[in-house]
């Protein structure tokens, strides 16, 4: 099944960012404010935290964000601050404590809800009003979090956007049903593989690359080979609601084409043999095909580094009896590694005088326009 036409467009080049977009160091820094501290950021994988007392620290902006699970089995989120001097609470990645959550430096100790339980002397601990200590408002300082699709998004903002319009929203326009996604049961799979990649490359280079399909014919030979029409230059998100097929001959969205497992107990038979790719502003891809969800996370670290961490889900039958996934993992772990070649080969020269004032998109990129253009409102609204 071939791609849909192109609409029709202006075939014009349009102009792209400037250079100084992916260089600047105050550019990101108010990325930083204006979008990942103020948007939904997908942080962790909620079975990550099996166990009240686990935790994990995620760098969200400018500030490390802890995430907890409570013993009432609940998820929280907090500044990773303790409220006495600043230390940081954790430094590990992530971890098991066994009731509290206690600060190395003067033993400030925290409950899994945030409230300040104990410190030394604490009897004798007054306010500047001269009361006892408010055990709640010297607790951690608390960070709004959802669970949606089996993953905690937090949010940085004093007042966070609406997680409908915005991130359900997003998935929703994509695919233009907001049922197709539920059919695919994210929540419930289980990881299959993760695998982290440290990127040389700014996070718009890395979106913008995931967004368009005019370099698949040239870097991506085996997704070409499962998902032919990418071979045009067209991608997927191009167009509403639209799914690459798979090619004749292909039985699965494996590195070979060869088999992969059953189809999720969910997917239709207009969705079988399709693969969807989803993109979340500012930091999600979701990639669906019949039998597995590739989701990858972005964690922009600086202006020139971008930690990407991808999880493979796959359904619970395949994951206990450890059916053998290294054949769907491997397709897209090539796709990522090529991408990401692509972009680190990009960022050096963003800062060269020949991309001062940008390069161009082509009309199969054109809808790297509208990111442009978002993102440039996002920066201009934090100016106002």
């Amino acid at each position: 099944m071939a791609a849909p036409e192109i609409p029709d467009i202006e075939s014009a080049l349009m102009p792209t960012l400037g250079g100084r977009y992916y260089t600047d160091p105050g550019i990101f820094v108010s990325e930083q404010e204006q979008i990942f501290e103020s948007m939904w950021f997908c942080a962790a994988r909620s079975s990550d935290l099996a166990n009240p007392g686990a935790f994990k620290k995620v760098t969200v902006g400018r500030e490390s964000v802890l995430i907890v699970r409570g013993r009432d089995g609940g998820l929280r989120a907090f500044l990773n601050i303790c409220r006495h001097r600043g230390a940081m609470l954790c430094t590990e990645d992530s971890g098991q404590v066994r009731r509290n959550l206690q600060c190395p430096y003067h033993a400030w100790t925290y409950g899994l809800d945030g409230r300040l339980v104990a410190a030394p002397n604490m009897a004798a601990l007054k306010d500047a009003a001269g009361r006892d200590i408010d055990r709640q408002e010297y607790g951690l300082v608390s960070v709004a979090l959802r669970e949606w699709l089996g993953y905690a998004w937090v949010c940085l903002a004093d007042t966070p956007p609406s997680f409908g319009n915005e991130v359900i929203g997003a998935v929703t326009e994509r695919l233009g049903d907001a049922s197709v996604i539920d059919r695919y049961e994210i929540g419930s799979l289980e990881v299959g593989r993760r695998i982290t990649y440290d990127v040389a490359a700014n996070w718009k280079l890395i979106i913008e690359n995931f967004m368009e399909c005019y370099h698949c014919a040239t870097i991506h030979p085996e997704l070409t080979e499962v998902l032919p029409e990418f071979a045009d230059g067209l991608a997927a998100q191009y167009f509403v609601g639209h799914g690459a097929a798979f090619g004749d001959g292909v039985d699965g969205f494996t590195v070979d084409g060869g088999a992969g497992f059953d189809a999720l107990p969910g997917v239709t038979e207009a969705e079988d043999r399709k693969y969807y790719a989803i993109t979340v502003r500012p930091q999600i891809f979701i990639n669906l095909v019949p039998d597995h969800v590739i989701f990858h996370r972005m964690y922009p670290l600086s202006v020139d580094r971008t930690i990407v961490e991808c999880d493979w889900l796959y359904s619970r039958d395949v994951t206990e009896f450890g059916r053998d996934v290294s054949h769907s993992v491997e397709l897209f772990h090539r796709v990522n590694q090529q991408d990401f070649d692509a972009c680190e080969r990009t960022q050096p020269t963003m800062s060269s005088k020949a991309y001062r004032n940008g390069g161009v998109l082509v009309p199969s990129e054109h809808h790297i326009g509208e990111f442009h253009s978002w993102l440039l409102d996002k920066l201009t609204e934090g100016a106002r």
